[in-house]
């Protein structure tokens, strides 16, 4: 009785914390504009800001569940097709960045919140439950293949999910996840039923076929947090086709060409002008060649506290896209940072208090660009320090579960 007491006594004060967290202001601001530059060194030092509780997803469908944290809370476990239940993992962070931005009727990212929580070890256990309707709360343990099949080794994650690896071990081998409707480019703006509301949390993905991660078609509300993302087929993590409201974070990256594509290409103005608005911050861009990211259209595009280690090229700004990249720290890049490549129309850039260390080029600036600062508070830590402190804390292994 005591144990269940204090399990609502603590679910309570997470949704109460919740309501009061969100940064909103759902559409760019025409008129904050940053001014360009480069630096050696942040001013200020500080961990990473984080401007969302958690809390129920406020989900203007009402499909979404209510509970805490954005992997906590839950009603028990769920043993049906094969999970094995048991108690959520408590962790005290939410989303920052975009991914915590009010937008298309939800107040914020909370995945599987309030849903049951499964741990699966099967392939057939894990593809049941992030095809189910609803939020569930879905514990990886262990590594699952994936089959290629007909989907080239991409397979879909429904609305409301967290998918959580246990330990520093989780691994989904062999395939790839898609979050998002089919294609349709006859679709410009987003449909009721947009994919939305995933965590995919201390997890690594290894070996697709395809893409490790590909999210599209409108999806929102996305966090991908404390990651190892490797060796694919195609993309290691793509956001494209109208897709919005997105938070990468503490990932780590390697083993991997085409690494972060944002914008699908030249064509897709008409889904993604005045979307792809989404924040990249203290992920170790380690070896991985290029697109880190590689952006169209998006604005604004928030590149900050990275560490990047021998690449080919950062961040590439095309087709009027807008970056704000500050506080990254960048070593061995050929191109730390380009608004003029190949054939492409140029993009925006501005540049702040980024470190360059053994670059051939300095980052290319060109400006206006919207501040993400209209959106959401954050923190910038020194851009000396992020190589200690983004390889101590990036990829799984490095949160309390």
């Amino acid at each position: 009785m005591k144990a269940a007491v204090l399990l609502f006594v603590l679910l309570g004060c997470a949704v109460l914390a919740g309501c009061s967290g969100a940064a909103n202001s759902p559409g760019p601001s025409e008129d904050a504009a940053g001014q360009g530059g480069t630096g050696s060194g942040a001013p200020g030092a500080g961990s990473h800001g984080s401007s969302a509780g958690a809390g129920a997803p406020g989900d203007a469908t009402g499909a979404s569940g209510q509970g805490g944290g954005a992997t906590s809370g839950g009603h028990g476990g769920d043993t049906s097709s094969g999970g094995h239940g048991g108690a959520p993992p408590v962790l005290g962070d939410g989303p920052d960045g975009f991914a915590a931005v009010e937008g298309y009727g939800v107040r914020t990212t909370t995945g599987g919140a309030g849903g049951p929580v499964v741990t699966v070890t099967t392939t057939e256990e894990f593809l049941d439950h992030i095809a189910r309707p609803g939020p569930y709360v879905i514990q990886v343990a262990g590594t699952i293949a994936l089959p290629t099949g007909t989907t080239d080794g991409m397979h879909d994650v429904t609305s409301h999910k967290t998918i959580l690896g246990l330990g520093a071990d989780a691994t989904l081998t062999g395939g790839g996840l898609k979050i998002g409707l089919p294609v349709d480019d006859a679709i410009t703006s987003p449909p009721p039923d947009a994919v939305h509301n995933i965590i995919i949390r201390n997890i690594k993905i290894t070996g697709a076929s395809d893409d490790l991660i590909n999210i599209q078609m409108f999806s929102h509300h996305i966090w991908i947090d404390h990651c190892d993302l490797s060796n694919g087929g195609d993309g290691a993590l793509d956001i494209k086709r109208g897709s919005d409201l997105v938070t990468v974070s503490w990932n780590h990256f390697y083993d991997h060409t085409k690494t972060c594509l944002l914008g699908h290409d030249e064509l897709g103005g008409s889904q993604d002008i005045g979307r792809l608005r989404v924040t990249y911050h203290h992920n170790f861009f380690d070896r991985s060649d290029q697109r880190n990211p590689r952006v169209r259209f998006g604005e604004p595009v928030h590149v900050y506290n990275n560490y990047y280690n021998d690449n080919s090229y950062g961040i590439a700004s095309t087709w009027n896209a807008g970056v704000v990249a500050e506080g990254n720290y960048f070593f061995s890049v050929n191109n730390p940072g380009r608004v003029i490549f190949e054939d492409n129309s140029p993009g925006r850039m501005i540049a702040r208090d980024n470190t360059l260390v053994e670059c051939n080029h300095e980052i290319e600036v060109a400006g206006p660009v919207v501040e993400p600062s209209t959106y959401y508070d954050y923190t910038l830590d020194r851009s000396a320090d992020v190589p200690a402190m983004v390889m101590a804390g990036a990829g799984v292994g490095k949160i309390d579960l």
